[in-house]
């Protein structure tokens, strides 16, 4: 068993749930060692409660969507568990419609603009690696979260 297994099962057991739930996977917040560190620990304390990816993501790699009320374990650079997220909502917004709202429920920035600075520089890395384009209308996956269990 391991010891994301083993974290699972403690999950279920100590809230009583069933013990044949499943988990919808892990989570990883990508970024380089202090950065992943830094975006979990403001999951941890609260300040992140969403972020967005690409749809280009799911469709090129062949992955379904996130469904409301899926359970993932948040895990860090080393693949050791730290909590259970409860998947909230997931919908499907073009980038020039996020609103700063939304934006900040990521929270990474102080402003709009230094977040669509970023998020515009994610999505070109990432078109890049996986072969499609930025534009102002690229459809985006919202999905927002809780910390259920830590």
């Amino acid at each position: 068993m391991t010891e994301l297994d083993e974290y699972w099962n403690s999950f279920l057991e100590k809230t009583n749930r069933d013990k044949d739930e499943k988990c919808a996977g892990d989570l990883f917040f990508e970024g380089k060692n202090f950065i992943n560190a830094e975006l979990n620990s403001i999951v941890l304390a609260g300040q992140k409660t969403a972020f967005f990816t690409t749809l280009a993501t799911f469709t090129i790699d062949g992955e379904p969507l996130p469904v409301s009320g899926e359970l993932y374990i948040l895990v860090d650079n080393q693949n050791k568990p730290l909590c259970v997220l409860e998947m909230e909502s997931v919908n499907i917004i073009p980038f020039n419609e996020v609103t700063w709202d939304m934006a900040q429920k990521e929270g990474e920035c102080s402003t709009f603009g230094e977040w669509k600075e970023k998020m515009q520089e994610y999505i070109e890395d990432e078109g890049h690696v996986l072969g499609f384009d930025y534009s102002e209308d690229i459809k985006l996956v919202f999905q927002t979260f809780k910390v259920i269990y830590k």
